[in-house]
């Protein structure tokens, strides 16, 4: 069973840039959130519900503003993350709901490491799924000003959602960014992807670990995932590779990696596919091919260093062993990641953000500057560019 869909989901989604009004008294900022759910065509009885006792958060603003985890390298992060607990409750989880992840693959074509990664990073197999009250938290970010593209459409399916029964507006609690449950997912993915997968009528991703499981396979589905096919392996390089062909932004048949020299640290490679070559952090770091599924992951979660490590995770939880760390030459820190993106933006490099975070746009900029400048293009940032571009 899957929650019923409305028929204007589209619609609940896909609001005109000049409806994502934000700012202002939160009061009058209510009344166009009134508005316009009459406007969608949401019953005004379920928009009042929804509505009341609604208030601001702040500490959903400040978590929004901090999220300097991700300022972290992927060595740091991925060994962060990857603790010895959550490697032997990934064995004990893959056993104990074996039969729910076997349906997954069956039906979705997503293995249970990914979807094993993604439980475990999210909330930890279900024990930390969030405080904040679920409504407010995506009133305060639909009427902050950062993103309310993202945030006022979300406000809209979750008044759905509720009318529906699947949200409590007084008492449904979660992430502060106002996803649910045990994987985390928004209002809009629960309408469009919820599955129950307990059978007993509901779709109750807080509470179950098999409607939630399910749930994140209906979900990468949809988002595009391959079924059958990898999405990352961990490789060694040869010397000399033209480091420039490296990155999310270029691929190659995997025969050619090969006839390139690259060289799976186990297994056997995917022949027949198309992948690129990731290079976290640089040409003498860890090295892995991403295949297409790679890509559907930034769907879910947009850090390049969370789906990284959420994608290497998955193969540790498949049997992969331990990546080969390498000796990766000193990147920058906080501040001089930021004084880079502003040279990279001064030089008409899209960059995503002074923020600090190495991401794929800041990684795209410094592999144009590395090629630019004759340096080995492996889009690693060293305090060496910084240097050379001024900073």
């Amino acid at each position: 069973m899957r929650l019923a869909l409305p028929l204007a989901l589209a619609a609940l989604l896909a609001a005109p840039v000049a409806a994502q009004t934000c700012g202002g008294p939160f009061p009058a900022f209510l009344d166009g959130i009134r508005a316009e759910a009459a406007a969608r065509g949401l019953p005004p009885a379920a928009t009042a519900a929804f509505l009341r006792g609604a208030a601001q958060d702040a500490g959903v603003l400040r978590a929004d503003r901090a999220q300097g985890i991700f300022q972290r390298d992927f060595l740091d992060f991925s060994q962060r993350l990857i603790s010895r607990n959550r490697l032997t409750n990934g064995a004990l989880n893959a056993e104990r709901h074996a039969a729910t992840l076997a349906r997954a693959e069956r039906e979705f074509g997503v293995p249970r490491g990914v979807l094993l990664a993604f439980w475990a990073f999210e909330t930890d197999f279900g024990a930390v799924q969030g405080e904040f009250n679920t409504r407010n938290a995506l009133l305060t970010l639909a009427h902050d000003c950062r993103r309310p593209e993202l945030f006022r459409p979300q406000v809209f399916a979750a008044i759905e959602l509720a009318a529906q029964g699947g949200l409590d507006p007084a008492t449904t609690t979660g992430a502060w960014a106002g996803e649910i449950g045990q994987v985390q997912m928004l209002p809009a993915d629960i309408l469009a992807h919820g599955v129950d997968g307990d059978g007993d009528g509901r779709v109750t991703l807080k509470s179950s670990a098999a409607d939630a499981l399910l749930s994140a396979a209906s979900k990468l589905r949809a988002l595009g995932w391959r079924a059958g096919e990898p999405w990352l392996h961990e490789v060694a390089l040869p010397e000399g590779l033209d480091w420039a062909r490296t990155g999310l932004d270029t691929g190659l048949p995997v025969a050619e990696w090969e006839r390139r020299g690259v060289r799976a640290r186990n297994g056997r490679l995917a022949r027949g596919l198309t992948a690129s070559l990731l290079l976290p952090q640089g040409r003498k770091g860890p090295a892995f091919l991403a295949y297409p599924n790679f890509a559907v992951l930034f769907a879910w979660n947009q850090s390049f260093v969370y789906v990284t490590t959420a994608a290497y995770f998955a193969t540790r939880l498949e049997g992969a062993p331990v990546y080969a760390a390498g000796n990766p030459e000193p990147g920058l820190g906080p501040e001089q990641m930021r004084a880079l993106q502003r040279l990279l933006a001064t030089r008409g490099h899209d960059v995503g953000g002074i923020d600090g975070i190495l991401g794929a746009r800041t990684r795209a900029a410094v592999q144009a500057e590395q090629r630019r400048l004759g340096l080995p293009a492996d889009a690693w940032p060293t305090p060496g560019l910084l240097a050379r571009l001024g900073g």
